[in-house]
């Protein structure tokens, strides 16, 4: 059986990385600090070296260890990370790191990976760890991936948008389950209509494991889900999956303002469409979950946890006080 090593792997995408390559014959070890909890501790399939990634000693001590065939990094952060473990693991079958739809630099609708401008990176950026240099550090990681395949090392990367699925711990899809589990009416910023691409987690991980067996060296592939619903239908398709009704309340800017909010306050808000061509990784062979699949699985395993999402967008008393005005309308 071949032999997968992941670079983070017991929290969210690691994890279901981790799960899809079991389901498909792996052998896996997970390579991390163990600051978190381990889902895969008492399954004998799943073996565990620890270390801080950060340490270039301990990727190099793993990849002594493990001597894995690919290798999935789920926690590529900084570009010196991956032009070290991209090194280390030269002699490997693959390396694939995950960047993000954020590296981006141009607002084109779709972003394709080929066409699409990527953002600068200073060096300063390339070391800071802020949302703010977030997508320059996830361009230069896939700069620092292609030079690389240059240099004859397999070595991949995958674009997800906005992940969401079961073990999300950043909680933002959490906040609009929450919403309709609690509440009857909804407020939605704007129109309802904004459109930001997301991805169901096992999709990322089926697109890893994709891209190791059959991407290409030097190429980045974008990953997302196949129908794209705005911000109001992701609401009504979650009241579907809940069996229960909803009233959806759009809130303008102005209306917003009655209680010292802003669209940008509610999570998964974007100004202008975020949206990535999959067609790239479909040619593998990849495909999404259909969302009806992905939102049960999502929804039931909110239910199953005690996550709320709520510090992720505006408390209800503040959304109390606008839907007053809006009945006073």
């Amino acid at each position: 059986m071949p032999h997968a090593m992941i670079i983070g792997g017991t929290r969210f995408i690691g994890r279901h990385t981790v799960r899809e390559l079991l389901d498909n014959e792996y052998d896996v070890t997970v390579f991390n600090r163990g600051n978190h909890e381990n889902p895969f501790a008492d399954d004998e399939a799943v073996a565990h070296v620890a270390g801080d990634r950060t340490n270039e000693n301990a990727v190099e001590r793993a990849a002594r260890e493990v001597d894995p065939d690919i290798v999935i990094d789920c926690v590529a952060y900084h570009p010196s990370e991956v032009r070290h473990a991209t090194a280390v693991f030269a002699d490997c079958e693959a390396y694939v790191a995950i960047s993000s739809g954020s590296a981006y630099g141009d607002e084109e609708i779709p972003k394709r990976e080929d066409t699409t401008t990527l953002h600068d990176c200073t060096d300063e950026q390339a070391t800071d760890d802020s949302m703010d240099s977030y997508g320059p550090r996830k361009a230069e990681i896939d700069r620092a991936v292609a030079a690389a395949a240059d240099e004859g090392v397999n070595a991949m990367s995958v674009r997800p948008p906005v992940v969401y699925g079961p073990h999300d711990y950043t909680e933002r899809f959490d906040y609009w389950i929450n919403r309709v589990l609690n509440h009857d009416r909804v407020i939605v910023p704007g129109d309802g209509d904004c459109l930001w691409h997301l991805v169901f987690a096992p999709d990322v991980a089926s697109g890893l494991r994709t891209v190791a067996e059959a991407g290409e060296p030097g190429e980045t592939y974008n990953v997302g889900d196949r129908r794209l619903p705005v911000l109001a239908e992701w609401v009504e398709l979650i009241a579907d999956t809940l069996d229960t009704d909803v009233e959806i309340v759009t809130a303008n800017e102005r209306e917003l303002a009655a209680a010292e909010l802003a669209p940008g306050d509610f999570p998964l808000y974007r100004s202008y469409p975020h949206v990535l061509s999959t067609a790239k990784i479909a040619e593998l062979g990849w495909e999404a979950t259909p969302i009806e699949t992905a939102l049960e699985r999502t929804v039931e395993n909110h239910q199953a946890s005690d996550r709320t999402g709520r510090e992720n967008g505006p408390d209800r008393e503040a959304e109390e006080r606008v839907l007053s005005v809006l009945d006073t309308l």
